[in-house]
Protein backbone atom coordinates (compact mmCIF):
# COMPACT_ATOMS: atom_id res chain seq x y z
CA UNK A 1 0.00 0.00 0.00
CA UNK A 2 1.22 3.24 -1.10
CA UNK A 3 2.39 5.72 2.04
CA UNK A 4 1.38 9.38 -0.32
CA UNK A 5 3.06 11.24 2.77
CA UNK A 6 6.47 9.52 2.16
CA UNK A 7 5.87 9.89 -1.58
CA UNK A 8 9.25 11.26 -3.70
CA UNK A 9 8.82 12.47 -7.18
CA UNK A 10 11.66 9.93 -8.17
CA UNK A 11 9.49 7.10 -7.13
CA UNK A 12 7.03 7.83 -9.54
CA UNK A 13 9.43 6.68 -12.47
CA UNK A 14 8.55 3.41 -13.45
CA UNK A 15 5.39 3.24 -12.43
CA UNK A 16 2.33 1.90 -14.48
CA UNK A 17 -0.66 4.45 -15.69
CA UNK A 18 -3.04 2.41 -13.14
CA UNK A 19 -0.75 3.01 -10.52
CA UNK A 20 -0.20 6.99 -11.49
CA UNK A 21 -3.93 7.42 -11.17
CA UNK A 22 -3.88 5.53 -7.57
CA UNK A 23 -1.59 7.50 -6.49
CA UNK A 24 -2.98 10.59 -7.70
CA UNK A 25 -6.11 9.89 -6.28
CA UNK A 26 -4.86 9.31 -2.53
CA UNK A 27 -2.70 12.40 -2.91
CA UNK A 28 -6.16 14.02 -3.58
CA UNK A 29 -7.66 12.62 -1.01
CA UNK A 30 -4.52 13.51 1.35
CA UNK A 31 -4.55 16.49 0.38
CA UNK A 32 -8.55 16.93 1.47
CA UNK A 33 -7.75 15.39 4.69
CA UNK A 34 -4.74 18.02 5.54
CA UNK A 35 -7.48 20.77 4.21
CA UNK A 36 -9.97 19.70 6.53
CA UNK A 37 -7.21 19.95 9.59
CA UNK A 38 -5.91 23.25 8.63
CA UNK A 39 -9.73 24.53 8.50
CA UNK A 40 -10.72 22.47 11.73
CA UNK A 41 -7.93 24.14 13.53
CA UNK A 42 -7.86 27.73 12.26
CA UNK A 43 -11.86 27.70 13.69
CA UNK A 44 -10.23 26.58 16.73
CA UNK A 45 -7.77 29.33 16.87
CA UNK A 46 -10.03 32.14 15.71
CA UNK A 47 -12.66 30.59 18.32
CA UNK A 48 -9.39 30.52 20.95
CA UNK A 49 -8.45 34.53 19.43
CA UNK A 50 -12.18 35.63 19.91
CA UNK A 51 -12.66 33.63 23.42
CA UNK A 52 -9.28 35.41 24.37
CA UNK A 53 -10.47 38.90 23.24
CA UNK A 54 -13.53 38.44 25.14
CA UNK A 55 -12.24 37.44 28.41
CA UNK A 56 -9.49 39.87 28.23
CA UNK A 57 -12.39 43.00 27.59
CA UNK A 58 -14.12 42.30 30.33
CA UNK A 59 -11.49 41.67 32.75
CA UNK A 60 -10.03 45.30 31.67
CA UNK A 61 -14.29 46.55 32.61
CA UNK A 62 -13.92 45.22 35.48
CA UNK A 63 -10.46 46.63 36.90
CA UNK A 64 -12.13 49.48 35.03
CA UNK A 65 -15.03 49.37 37.36
CA UNK A 66 -12.50 48.51 40.07
CA UNK A 67 -10.29 51.36 40.21
CA UNK A 68 -12.74 53.76 38.76
CA UNK A 69 -13.39 57.32 40.28
CA UNK A 70 -16.00 56.43 43.16
CA UNK A 71 -19.66 57.13 42.17
CA UNK A 72 -22.33 58.25 44.65
CA UNK A 73 -24.77 55.95 42.84
CA UNK A 74 -23.71 53.30 45.25
CA UNK A 75 -23.58 53.53 49.08
CA UNK A 76 -21.17 51.92 50.65
CA UNK A 77 -22.77 48.76 51.58
CA UNK A 78 -23.81 48.07 47.46
CA UNK A 79 -20.41 49.55 46.33
CA UNK A 80 -18.55 46.74 48.94
CA UNK A 81 -20.91 43.80 47.69
CA UNK A 82 -20.04 44.82 44.30
CA UNK A 83 -15.96 44.96 44.47
CA UNK A 84 -16.48 41.34 45.98
CA UNK A 85 -18.51 40.10 43.79
CA UNK A 86 -15.71 42.11 40.98
CA UNK A 87 -13.04 40.41 42.46
CA UNK A 88 -14.57 37.06 42.25
CA UNK A 89 -15.15 37.70 38.45
CA UNK A 90 -11.92 39.15 37.80
CA UNK A 91 -10.20 36.22 39.56
CA UNK A 92 -12.35 33.25 37.32
CA UNK A 93 -11.44 35.44 34.05
CA UNK A 94 -8.23 35.55 34.68
CA UNK A 95 -8.10 31.81 35.68
CA UNK A 96 -9.48 30.66 32.24
CA UNK A 97 -7.15 33.16 30.07
CA UNK A 98 -4.59 31.28 31.98
CA UNK A 99 -6.30 28.52 30.36
CA UNK A 100 -6.48 29.55 27.14
CA UNK A 101 -3.36 31.50 26.71
CA UNK A 102 -0.69 28.37 26.39
CA UNK A 103 -2.77 26.65 23.48
CA UNK A 104 -2.68 29.78 21.56
CA UNK A 105 -0.88 29.20 18.34
CA UNK A 106 1.21 31.80 17.21
CA UNK A 107 4.53 33.86 19.11
CA UNK A 108 2.60 37.10 19.26
CA UNK A 109 2.05 36.15 22.88
CA UNK A 110 5.56 35.39 23.77
CA UNK A 111 7.11 38.55 21.89
CA UNK A 112 5.34 40.23 24.86
CA UNK A 113 6.64 41.88 27.75
CA UNK A 114 5.99 39.59 30.79
CA UNK A 115 3.51 40.97 32.46
CA UNK A 116 4.32 42.89 35.96
CA UNK A 117 2.56 41.00 38.87
CA UNK A 118 1.46 43.23 41.78
CA UNK A 119 3.69 42.72 44.82
CA UNK A 120 2.09 40.93 47.51
CA UNK A 121 1.47 42.59 50.75
CA UNK A 122 3.06 40.44 53.62
CA UNK A 123 1.50 39.02 55.97
CA UNK A 124 1.39 40.40 59.17
CA UNK A 125 3.59 39.88 61.57
CA UNK A 126 1.98 39.29 64.48
CA UNK A 127 0.24 36.15 63.27
CA UNK A 128 1.89 32.89 65.00
CA UNK A 129 3.64 30.94 62.74
CA UNK A 130 3.87 27.65 62.23
CA UNK A 131 6.40 25.47 60.67
CA UNK A 132 6.70 22.87 58.24
CA UNK A 133 9.90 21.44 57.62
CA UNK A 134 10.52 19.62 54.53
CA UNK A 135 14.11 18.06 54.38
CA UNK A 136 15.46 15.01 51.54
CA UNK A 137 14.76 11.79 52.76
CA UNK A 138 18.21 10.66 52.45
CA UNK A 139 21.30 13.26 52.77
CA UNK A 140 23.97 11.83 50.94
CA UNK A 141 25.25 12.54 47.61
CA UNK A 142 23.04 11.24 44.90
CA UNK A 143 25.65 10.55 42.73
CA UNK A 144 27.16 6.84 42.81
CA UNK A 145 30.76 7.55 42.65
CA UNK A 146 30.17 10.05 45.40
CA UNK A 147 27.90 9.02 48.07
CA UNK A 148 29.71 11.16 50.11
CA UNK A 149 27.07 12.97 53.17
CA UNK A 150 26.10 16.59 52.04
CA UNK A 151 26.22 19.81 54.01
CA UNK A 152 23.19 21.93 54.38
CA UNK A 153 24.02 25.40 52.41
CA UNK A 154 20.75 27.27 53.51
CA UNK A 155 16.86 27.01 52.75
CA UNK A 156 14.35 28.93 51.03
CA UNK A 157 10.57 30.53 52.99
CA UNK A 158 7.67 30.63 51.98
CA UNK A 159 4.23 31.48 53.76
CA UNK A 160 1.05 31.02 53.04
CA UNK A 161 -2.28 32.07 54.94
CA UNK A 162 -3.81 29.32 56.75
CA UNK A 163 -6.99 29.28 59.44
CA UNK A 164 -8.08 26.80 62.42
CA UNK A 165 -12.23 27.77 62.56
CA UNK A 166 -13.10 29.05 66.23
CA UNK A 167 -12.69 25.88 68.51
CA UNK A 168 -14.98 26.12 71.88
CA UNK A 169 -13.24 24.77 74.97
CA UNK A 170 -14.27 24.67 78.55
CA UNK A 171 -12.40 26.89 80.78
CA UNK A 172 -12.13 25.07 84.02
CA UNK A 173 -11.32 26.69 87.47
CA UNK A 174 -10.08 24.45 90.17
CA UNK A 175 -9.75 26.30 93.81
CA UNK A 176 -7.82 24.11 96.04
CA UNK A 177 -9.01 23.65 99.87
CA UNK A 178 -6.28 23.69 102.78
CA UNK A 179 -6.96 22.47 105.96
CA UNK A 180 -5.33 23.13 109.26
CA UNK A 181 -5.89 19.84 111.26
CA UNK A 182 -4.91 21.66 114.28
CA UNK A 183 -7.02 24.45 113.80
CA UNK A 184 -9.76 22.90 112.51
CA UNK A 185 -9.33 25.72 109.74
CA UNK A 186 -10.57 25.40 106.02
CA UNK A 187 -8.87 27.93 103.61
CA UNK A 188 -10.04 28.37 99.70
CA UNK A 189 -9.35 31.43 97.52
CA UNK A 190 -12.71 32.98 96.42
CA UNK A 191 -14.05 32.40 92.58
CA UNK A 192 -13.43 34.90 90.56
CA UNK A 193 -15.55 37.91 90.23
CA UNK A 194 -17.91 37.14 86.91
CA UNK A 195 -19.62 40.00 85.20
CA UNK A 196 -22.90 37.23 85.51
CA UNK A 197 -22.68 35.12 88.64
CA UNK A 198 -23.18 31.41 87.86
CA UNK A 199 -23.62 31.75 84.08
CA UNK A 200 -22.11 29.70 81.75
CA UNK A 201 -20.41 32.09 79.20
CA UNK A 202 -16.98 33.51 80.33
CA UNK A 203 -16.23 36.89 79.10
CA UNK A 204 -14.93 35.50 76.07
CA UNK A 205 -17.84 34.16 74.70
CA UNK A 206 -20.25 37.00 75.84
CA UNK A 207 -17.64 39.37 73.74
CA UNK A 208 -17.87 36.91 70.46
CA UNK A 209 -21.22 36.69 70.44
CA UNK A 210 -21.49 40.53 70.87
CA UNK A 211 -19.11 41.11 68.08
CA UNK A 212 -20.86 39.01 65.61
CA UNK A 213 -24.29 40.12 66.03
CA UNK A 214 -23.23 43.98 66.31
CA UNK A 215 -20.10 43.91 65.01
CA UNK A 216 -20.29 40.94 62.21
CA UNK A 217 -24.39 41.28 61.77
CA UNK A 218 -24.72 37.44 62.92
CA UNK A 219 -28.35 37.49 63.91
CA UNK A 220 -28.65 34.98 66.73
CA UNK A 221 -30.30 31.86 64.70
CA UNK A 222 -27.55 31.97 62.44
CA UNK A 223 -25.01 32.18 65.43
CA UNK A 224 -26.73 29.12 66.59
CA UNK A 225 -26.14 27.22 63.24
CA UNK A 226 -22.13 28.28 63.35
CA UNK A 227 -22.16 27.21 67.06
CA UNK A 228 -23.87 23.90 66.05
CA UNK A 229 -20.75 22.92 63.32
CA UNK A 230 -18.62 22.60 66.38
CA UNK A 231 -21.13 20.57 68.55
CA UNK A 232 -22.34 22.68 70.66
CA UNK A 233 -25.94 23.49 71.67
CA UNK A 234 -26.71 27.45 72.07
CA UNK A 235 -30.38 28.08 71.60
CA UNK A 236 -31.19 31.45 70.09
CA UNK A 237 -32.90 31.98 73.30
CA UNK A 238 -29.82 31.41 75.39
CA UNK A 239 -27.75 33.86 73.12
CA UNK A 240 -30.54 36.45 73.43
CA UNK A 241 -30.15 35.92 77.20
CA UNK A 242 -26.66 36.83 76.91
CA UNK A 243 -26.92 40.06 75.06
CA UNK A 244 -29.91 41.07 76.78
CA UNK A 245 -27.23 40.72 80.20
CA UNK A 246 -24.64 41.94 78.83
CA UNK A 247 -25.81 45.18 77.32
CA UNK A 248 -27.06 45.92 81.11
CA UNK A 249 -23.95 45.87 82.83
CA UNK A 250 -22.33 47.96 79.82
CA UNK A 251 -24.99 50.54 80.98
CA UNK A 252 -22.94 52.40 83.16
CA UNK A 253 -20.33 52.66 80.39
CA UNK A 254 -22.31 53.87 77.76
CA UNK A 255 -23.45 56.59 79.82
CA UNK A 256 -20.12 57.44 80.96
CA UNK A 257 -19.32 57.44 76.74
CA UNK A 258 -22.39 59.90 76.16
CA UNK A 259 -21.36 62.41 78.45
CA UNK A 260 -17.75 61.83 76.84
CA UNK A 261 -18.85 62.67 73.08
CA UNK A 262 -21.04 65.64 74.53
CA UNK A 263 -17.95 67.00 75.78
CA UNK A 264 -17.19 67.79 72.37
CA UNK A 265 -17.41 71.54 70.99
CA UNK A 266 -18.75 70.09 67.53
CA UNK A 267 -20.59 67.33 67.18
CA UNK A 268 -21.95 65.84 64.33
CA UNK A 269 -26.17 64.37 64.14
CA UNK A 270 -27.87 61.94 62.21
CA UNK A 271 -30.80 59.29 62.33
CA UNK A 272 -31.65 56.42 60.14
CA UNK A 273 -34.62 54.21 59.84
CA UNK A 274 -35.08 50.85 62.06
CA UNK A 275 -37.89 48.43 62.09
CA UNK A 276 -39.44 48.18 65.29
CA UNK A 277 -41.73 44.94 65.99
CA UNK A 278 -45.23 45.94 66.89
CA UNK A 279 -46.19 42.71 68.47
CA UNK A 280 -50.02 43.58 68.72
CA UNK A 281 -50.43 44.35 65.03
CA UNK A 282 -48.05 41.92 64.11
CA UNK A 283 -45.96 44.19 62.17
CA UNK A 284 -43.14 46.64 61.87
CA UNK A 285 -43.24 50.54 62.48
CA UNK A 286 -41.14 52.88 61.33
CA UNK A 287 -38.26 53.80 64.46
CA UNK A 288 -35.15 55.78 64.17
CA UNK A 289 -31.48 55.06 65.40
CA UNK A 290 -29.86 58.62 66.07
CA UNK A 291 -25.96 59.16 65.84
CA UNK A 292 -24.00 61.84 67.68
CA UNK A 293 -20.20 61.87 66.81
CA UNK A 294 -17.88 63.92 68.23
CA UNK A 295 -16.09 66.36 65.41
CA UNK A 296 -13.90 65.10 62.74
CA UNK A 297 -11.05 66.77 63.61
CA UNK A 298 -10.97 65.60 67.33
CA UNK A 299 -7.61 63.43 68.26
CA UNK A 300 -10.19 61.12 70.41
CA UNK A 301 -12.91 60.14 68.40
CA UNK A 302 -16.22 58.60 69.56
CA UNK A 303 -19.87 57.84 68.97
CA UNK A 304 -22.93 57.14 70.74
CA UNK A 305 -26.33 56.15 68.90
CA UNK A 306 -29.84 57.05 70.65
CA UNK A 307 -32.81 54.27 69.68
CA UNK A 308 -36.17 56.40 69.61
CA UNK A 309 -39.76 55.45 68.63
CA UNK A 310 -40.13 58.65 66.33
CA UNK A 311 -37.76 61.11 64.35
CA UNK A 312 -39.48 64.22 66.26
CA UNK A 313 -37.61 67.26 67.25
CA UNK A 314 -37.89 66.07 71.19
CA UNK A 315 -35.70 63.40 70.72
CA UNK A 316 -32.40 65.16 70.00
CA UNK A 317 -33.86 68.29 72.26
CA UNK A 318 -33.85 65.26 75.02
CA UNK A 319 -30.17 64.05 74.33
CA UNK A 320 -28.19 67.34 73.74
CA UNK A 321 -29.70 68.64 77.28
CA UNK A 322 -27.27 70.44 78.62
CA UNK A 323 -24.39 70.95 75.71
CA UNK A 324 -23.59 73.87 73.74
CA UNK A 325 -21.59 73.70 70.62
CA UNK A 326 -21.91 73.96 66.95
CA UNK A 327 -24.27 70.81 65.62
CA UNK A 328 -23.26 69.78 62.07
CA UNK A 329 -26.23 68.01 60.48
CA UNK A 330 -28.60 67.85 57.56
CA UNK A 331 -31.26 70.43 56.78
CA UNK A 332 -33.90 68.32 58.54
CA UNK A 333 -36.63 70.10 60.24
CA UNK A 334 -35.97 67.97 63.19
CA UNK A 335 -33.07 69.81 64.83
CA UNK A 336 -34.48 73.21 64.84
CA UNK A 337 -35.78 72.82 68.10
CA UNK A 338 -32.71 71.60 69.77
CA UNK A 339 -30.65 74.46 67.51
CA UNK A 340 -33.07 77.09 68.89
CA UNK A 341 -31.49 77.35 72.05
CA UNK A 342 -28.47 79.49 72.91
CA UNK A 343 -25.04 78.93 72.70
CA UNK A 344 -25.68 76.20 70.15
CA UNK A 345 -25.25 76.69 65.98
CA UNK A 346 -25.57 75.09 62.82
CA UNK A 347 -23.50 73.92 60.41
CA UNK A 348 -25.47 72.36 57.61
CA UNK A 349 -23.75 69.69 55.02
CA UNK A 350 -22.28 70.71 52.18
CA UNK A 351 -22.60 67.47 50.52
CA UNK A 352 -26.17 67.09 50.49
CA UNK A 353 -26.16 70.85 48.50
CA UNK A 354 -24.15 68.64 46.20
CA UNK A 355 -25.74 65.52 45.82
CA UNK A 356 -28.87 67.55 44.40
CA UNK A 357 -26.51 68.58 41.45
CA UNK A 358 -25.03 65.14 41.51
CA UNK A 359 -28.32 63.96 40.69
CA UNK A 360 -29.23 66.51 38.13
CA UNK A 361 -25.83 66.04 36.55
CA UNK A 362 -25.43 62.24 36.04
CA UNK A 363 -28.66 62.47 34.45
CA UNK A 364 -28.39 64.84 32.06
CA UNK A 365 -30.59 67.22 33.23
CA UNK A 366 -29.15 70.35 33.60
CA UNK A 367 -25.21 72.29 32.17
CA UNK A 368 -25.63 74.29 35.65
CA UNK A 369 -25.47 71.12 37.72
CA UNK A 370 -22.08 70.04 36.24
CA UNK A 371 -21.05 73.75 36.70
CA UNK A 372 -22.34 73.76 40.20
CA UNK A 373 -19.97 70.30 40.86
CA UNK A 374 -16.87 71.90 39.43
CA UNK A 375 -17.28 75.18 42.08
CA UNK A 376 -17.64 72.91 44.67
CA UNK A 377 -14.91 69.94 44.07
CA UNK A 378 -12.41 73.48 44.67
CA UNK A 379 -13.49 74.05 47.93
CA UNK A 380 -13.10 70.52 48.80
CA UNK A 381 -10.03 70.52 46.80
CA UNK A 382 -8.72 73.63 49.78
CA UNK A 383 -10.45 70.92 52.25
CA UNK A 384 -8.25 68.23 51.37
CA UNK A 385 -4.90 70.69 51.78
CA UNK A 386 -6.21 71.73 55.09
CA UNK A 387 -7.30 68.38 56.52
CA UNK A 388 -3.80 67.56 58.16
CA UNK A 389 -3.38 71.36 59.42
CA UNK A 390 -4.29 72.68 62.78
CA UNK A 391 -7.84 74.06 63.42
CA UNK A 392 -6.05 77.60 63.52
CA UNK A 393 -4.01 77.13 60.19
CA UNK A 394 -7.02 75.56 58.69
CA UNK A 395 -9.06 78.66 59.66
CA UNK A 396 -6.61 80.64 57.66
CA UNK A 397 -6.27 78.82 54.88
CA UNK A 398 -9.89 78.17 53.89
CA UNK A 399 -10.26 82.56 54.90
CA UNK A 400 -7.32 83.06 51.74
CA UNK A 401 -8.44 80.45 48.97
CA UNK A 402 -11.76 79.24 50.14
CA UNK A 403 -13.88 82.11 51.51
CA UNK A 404 -12.77 84.29 47.79
CA UNK A 405 -14.44 81.17 45.76
CA UNK A 406 -17.59 81.50 48.16
CA UNK A 407 -18.78 84.63 47.46
CA UNK A 408 -18.00 83.77 43.96
CA UNK A 409 -20.11 80.61 44.34
CA UNK A 410 -23.09 82.91 46.00
CA UNK A 411 -23.17 85.65 43.24
CA UNK A 412 -23.12 82.62 40.83
CA UNK A 413 -26.34 80.61 42.08
CA UNK A 414 -28.24 84.01 42.28
CA UNK A 415 -27.70 84.77 38.65
CA UNK A 416 -27.88 81.38 37.40
CA UNK A 417 -31.38 81.03 39.06
CA UNK A 418 -32.86 84.16 37.49
CA UNK A 419 -31.84 82.12 34.52
CA UNK A 420 -34.05 78.52 35.37
CA UNK A 421 -37.72 78.19 35.30
CA UNK A 422 -39.51 78.26 38.80
CA UNK A 423 -40.51 74.84 39.86
CA UNK A 424 -37.71 73.01 38.01
CA UNK A 425 -35.70 70.60 39.52
CA UNK A 426 -32.20 72.19 38.78
CA UNK A 427 -34.11 75.87 40.59
CA UNK A 428 -34.85 73.45 43.52
CA UNK A 429 -31.29 72.32 43.79
CA UNK A 430 -30.22 75.58 43.89
CA UNK A 431 -32.65 77.42 46.08
CA UNK A 432 -31.81 74.83 48.64
CA UNK A 433 -28.13 75.76 48.45
CA UNK A 434 -29.21 79.52 48.56
CA UNK A 435 -31.98 78.70 51.35
CA UNK A 436 -28.92 77.50 53.81
CA UNK A 437 -26.40 79.84 52.40
CA UNK A 438 -25.25 80.96 56.73
CA UNK A 439 -25.41 77.00 57.72
CA UNK A 440 -23.65 75.97 55.12
CA UNK A 441 -20.90 78.47 55.02
CA UNK A 442 -20.77 77.99 58.65
CA UNK A 443 -17.53 75.73 58.45
CA UNK A 444 -15.33 79.32 56.97
CA UNK A 445 -15.83 80.72 60.55
CA UNK A 446 -14.51 77.69 62.74
CA UNK A 447 -11.25 75.67 62.12
CA UNK A 448 -12.58 72.85 63.85
CA UNK A 449 -16.27 72.55 62.10
CA UNK A 450 -15.99 70.45 59.07
CA UNK A 451 -17.42 70.99 55.43
CA UNK A 452 -19.77 68.22 55.87
CA UNK A 453 -21.47 65.78 57.60
CA UNK A 454 -19.71 62.39 55.97
CA UNK A 455 -18.20 61.52 59.40
CA UNK A 456 -21.29 60.44 61.21
CA UNK A 457 -23.15 58.90 57.90
CA UNK A 458 -20.21 56.44 58.03
CA UNK A 459 -20.35 55.75 61.90
CA UNK A 460 -24.24 54.99 60.93
CA UNK A 461 -23.84 52.96 57.99
CA UNK A 462 -23.58 49.57 60.08
CA UNK A 463 -27.51 49.92 60.99
CA UNK A 464 -27.92 50.01 57.49
CA UNK A 465 -26.03 46.86 56.91
CA UNK A 466 -27.21 45.11 60.15
CA UNK A 467 -31.13 45.93 59.51
CA UNK A 468 -30.39 43.55 56.49
CA UNK A 469 -29.79 40.84 58.41
CA UNK A 470 -31.58 40.73 61.47
CA UNK A 471 -34.36 43.04 59.69
CA UNK A 472 -35.83 44.39 62.72
CA UNK A 473 -35.91 45.54 66.45
CA UNK A 474 -38.14 43.53 68.64
CA UNK A 475 -38.78 46.07 71.13
CA UNK A 476 -38.11 49.73 72.29
CA UNK A 477 -35.70 47.94 75.53
CA UNK A 478 -34.19 45.65 72.41
CA UNK A 479 -33.35 48.56 70.42
CA UNK A 480 -32.29 50.68 73.58
CA UNK A 481 -29.36 47.86 74.59
CA UNK A 482 -27.93 47.54 70.71
CA UNK A 483 -27.48 51.63 70.97
CA UNK A 484 -25.39 50.59 74.31
CA UNK A 485 -23.32 47.88 72.49
CA UNK A 486 -22.62 49.28 69.06
CA UNK A 487 -21.84 52.74 70.86
CA UNK A 488 -18.47 51.36 72.58
CA UNK A 489 -17.91 48.69 69.66
CA UNK A 490 -17.51 51.46 67.12
CA UNK A 491 -16.52 53.92 69.34
CA UNK A 492 -13.44 51.10 69.65
CA UNK A 493 -13.40 50.55 66.08
CA UNK A 494 -12.40 54.26 65.62
CA UNK A 495 -9.80 54.65 68.32
CA UNK A 496 -8.21 51.27 66.21
CA UNK A 497 -9.02 48.57 69.27
CA UNK A 498 -10.32 45.09 68.22
CA UNK A 499 -13.88 45.29 69.09
CA UNK A 500 -13.12 41.54 70.74
CA UNK A 501 -10.24 42.17 72.85
CA UNK A 502 -11.67 45.55 74.08
CA UNK A 503 -15.23 43.99 74.94
CA UNK A 504 -13.56 40.77 76.44
CA UNK A 505 -11.33 42.44 78.50
CA UNK A 506 -14.35 45.39 79.76
CA UNK A 507 -15.98 42.15 80.62
CA UNK A 508 -13.22 40.83 82.67
CA UNK A 509 -12.84 44.20 84.29
CA UNK A 510 -15.70 45.68 85.21
CA UNK A 511 -17.15 43.31 88.28
CA UNK A 512 -13.88 45.18 89.88
CA UNK A 513 -13.60 48.31 88.50
CA UNK A 514 -14.72 51.21 90.74
CA UNK A 515 -17.32 53.28 89.56
CA UNK A 516 -15.13 56.27 90.09
CA UNK A 517 -12.89 54.92 87.50
CA UNK A 518 -15.43 53.92 84.84
CA UNK A 519 -13.99 55.89 82.63
CA UNK A 520 -10.57 54.04 82.24
CA UNK A 521 -12.87 51.44 80.38
CA UNK A 522 -13.95 54.18 77.92
CA UNK A 523 -12.83 53.16 74.55
CA UNK A 524 -10.46 56.44 74.00
CA UNK A 525 -8.80 55.60 77.42
CA UNK A 526 -8.90 52.03 77.58
CA UNK A 527 -5.63 49.89 77.29
CA UNK A 528 -5.18 46.36 77.96
CA UNK A 529 -4.71 44.84 81.13
CA UNK A 530 -1.22 43.74 81.87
Amino acid sequence: MLDVRNFKAQDLRGLSPEDLAAVAEKMLAHIGEQSKRIDSQAQAIKWRDAKIESITFQLARFKAWKFGAKTEAMNAEQRALFEETCAADQADLEAQLAALQPAAVGSAAQDKQPRRQPKREALPAHLPRVDQRVEPEDTNCPTPECGQPMVRVGEDVSERLDIVPAQFFVQRQIRGKWACKCCQLLVQEPAAPQVFDNALPTPGLQAHTAVSRFVDHIPYYRQEQVNARSGVHTPRSTLAAWGGRTGAQLKPLYDAHRVFVLGSRVVHADETPIGLLDPGGGKTKKAYMWAYARGVFESEPGVVFDFCAGRGGQYPCAFLKGWTGTLVVDAYSGYDAALSLDGRSTAYCLAHARRKFDELFKANASVVAGQAIQRLAWLYKIEADAKALTAGQRLQMRQERSQPLWDELHVWLQLERTRVPDGSAIAKAIDYSLNHWVGLGRYLLDGDVPIDNNHVENRIRPWALGRRNWLFIGSQLAGERAAVVMSLLQSAKLNGHEPWAYLKDVLTRLPTQLNSRIDELLPHKWRPAD
